[in-house]
């Protein structure tokens, strides 16, 4: 966006923007990488979980205030972020447990639950109708035709062994596309892997933009350009057979600010992941509340079940110690509940996997690759740091995605 507004570009965001991370100039000043906020119109959404903007009134603010211009606009919605209005979906959405078709594995099917999942879809209706009179308001204003909208989701959904992880769900989100005219084969199906790291070649290429005098950091991605305008379906580039994943610090709650960093490929239907530090809890530290989850009923639930039944099984897939190896056959085990990593039958391919993923690594420069991880845990957090020893100092914190009752008060090991 900074360079397009370098570029005569208009540029703004309604809605959550870049967060929660601290973003200034070198002289401290407040950058906004964005633009300008546009987040005046309010309005009455159906529960009080939900966020009160009006994301169309205030796009067409935007729009009004910038006629003549190019423009980038960004429309962050916090639908459908935490929390949610337990039971909205059936009182609201008109649904039933019943329409639930997939209880991932790692989650017990219960009712609780299945109300938990029916909540987040029914916030994802909202998000869709507010998208749908964006799109209908760029009609009405003949600007569609010369718009490419690009919407996806930044990770999959906020509960247990999703959000804050690098598994199939967490990582395979939604992805649409639309550019009228310019998309050559509308509807056709492309086998290639994408990735985000692709979204801002492909919107300099769009706007003609030469990255290499854009004055950013050469890009690890690649323009998305020759799949949307080819004539091809299936594998258009036979590069495009991997994606890389990895995570470093993600949330608070373990000692010194430490996260747990994982680097993890997919390539062939087949989903490699190395833990780096398999000894600290993935989730975050138990006496914190487990942190890297956000606060739900399923969360709720899976802690409850092990600390007054015998059902353990389901906390330990969530947030119990990982190997330091896992692969999974993501085509037939979408939920990566069979680790395939001690299998003999699959050693030759998990070589040759993490051998070929460190190498890519190397060449982006990732310090892990080189025996220097420990410099990126070193950055101070931007939320709370020192949070850990805050709280085992006594201090308390209200954050909207945390529920008390999650912290745990007696040691836990793992089943």
């Amino acid at each position: 966006a900074e360079v397009l507004q370098e570029h005569g570009y208009a540029t703004g965001y309604t809605g959550k923007g870049y967060a929660p991370g601290i973003a200034q100039f070198d002289d401290g000043r407040k950058r906004d990488l964005l633009g300008p906020s546009y987040d005046t119109f309010r309005t009455v959404p159906p529960t009080n979980e939900m966020a009160k903007i009006d994301y169309e009134k205030n796009f067409n603010r935007f729009l009004s205030l910038n006629k003549g211009k190019p423009w980038c606009f960004w429309v962050g919605f916090n639908e459908p972020h935490r929390a949610y209005a337990y039971g909205s979906g059936v009182a609201l959405g008109k649904k039933n447990i019943g329409m639930v078709s997939h209880v991932p594995g790692f989650w017990p099917d219960t009712d609780t639950v299945r109300n938990d999942m029916l909540d987040y879809a029914f916030e994802i209706e909202y998000m869709d109708r507010q998208l749908g009179k964006i799109i209908q308001h760029l009609k009405d204003a003949g600007a569609f035709d010369n718009t490419l909208i690009i919407i996806t989701s930044d990770h999959g959904m906020p509960f247990p062994r999703i959000k804050g992880n690098q598994y199939e769900r967490s990582n395979h989100v939604p992805l649409a596309i639309v550019w009228q005219g310019k998309i050559l084969k509308p509807g056709s199906r492309i086998d290639d892997m994408v990735s985000f790291i692709d979204i801002a070649p492909t919107i300099l290429e769009a706007t003609g933009i030469d990255w290499r005098s854009s004055g950013m950091y050469p890009a690890a991605g690649k323009s998305w350009l020759p799949l949307l305008t080819s004539a091809k379906t299936g594998q258009v580039d036979v590069q495009r057979d991997y994606v890389l994943v990895g995570q470093e610090r993600h949330d608070l709650g373990r000692p010194h600010d430490e996260g747990y960093p994982i680097r993890g490929m997919y390539k062939n239907n087949m989903l490699l992941l190395v833990n780096y530090e398999p000894d600290r809890w993935p989730a975050c530290n138990p006496e914190t509340g487990y942190m890297n989850v956000d606060g739900s009923p399923t969360k709720t639930y899976i802690l409850n079940q092990r600390r007054y039944t015998t059902e353990k099984l389901f906390w330990q897939y969530n947030f119990g110690h990982r190997p330091a190896i896992e692969l999974y056959d993501i085509k037939n085990d979408p939920d990566c509940m069979q680790n395939l990593a001690q299998s003999a039958a699959f050693s030759k391919q998990l070589t040759a996997m993490r051998s070929f993923m460190e190498a890519k690594l190397l060449e982006q420069g990732d310090y892990r690759m080189m025996g220097y991880g420990h410099v990126y845990e070193q950055y101070p957090s931007a939320v709370a740091p020192g949070f850990y020893e805050r709280v085992m100092r006594g201090e308390k914190f209200n954050f909207n995605w945390f529920r008390q009752q999650d912290i745990e008060l007696l040691p836990v090991k793992d089943y």
